[in-house]
């Protein structure tokens, strides 16, 4: 069968509409400089005990299959750059946090096909300065994005993973 021009332009069309929401936005280095505003900044890591691995299984509600967790840090201020699966791909974020609230929020690299609207600042905004509740909840309402309701998902967990481990941290200095 000899393929059309109109054949052929929708083939590419369907290709290019599925990898739309796919990109690197920023690097995991360069949002750890950017929030630190270091460029010598150290990777540290956070070593998972039992109570870590509940917690944290607790939260997304899954297994977590990781020994530890790398991590910035600058004062009371800390960087983790941490992956959550949205529907079916990770997603890996950048989490400032400071003073025990989230300074800032940003998507790395956005894997899916859909839902790449969490990116937006309109929708990152709304974690700034997030605390986290005794229950592990967040301390305010993240409105979700119709369409990317897995992803805003990953995000707010990710968000609560982080200012847990923020706490730990700065508890044991």
């Amino acid at each position: 069968m000899k393929l059309t021009p109109l054949m052929s332009l929708l083939i590419i069309l369907s290709y290019s509409t599925a990898s739309l929401a796919k990109g690197t936005y920023q690097t995991p280095k360069a949002f750890i400089s950017q929030a630190l505003q270091t460029s010598t900044a150290k990777a540290k890591v956070f070593w998972l005990d039992d109570d870590a691995q509940t917690v944290i299984e607790n939260i997304l509600a899954h297994k977590f299959n990781k020994m530890r967790i790398r991590y910035w840090q600058k004062g009371r201020e800390t960087v983790w750059i941490l992956n959550e699966i949205g529907k079916e791909s990770p997603i890996t974020v950048g989490i400032h946090v400071k003073n025990k609230q989230i300074e800032q929020i940003k998507v790395l690299i956005y894997r899916e096909s859909r839902g790449d609207e969490v990116r937006h600042a309109f929708f990152t905004d709304q974690f700034k300065a997030a605390k986290l509740n005794d229950d592990l909840t967040l301390n305010r309402h993240i409105d979700g994005i119709t369409g990317a309701t897995l992803s805003v998902r990953a995000l707010t967990k990710l968000s609560r993973i982080a200012l847990w481990l923020d706490a730990k941290i700065q508890n044991k200095d």
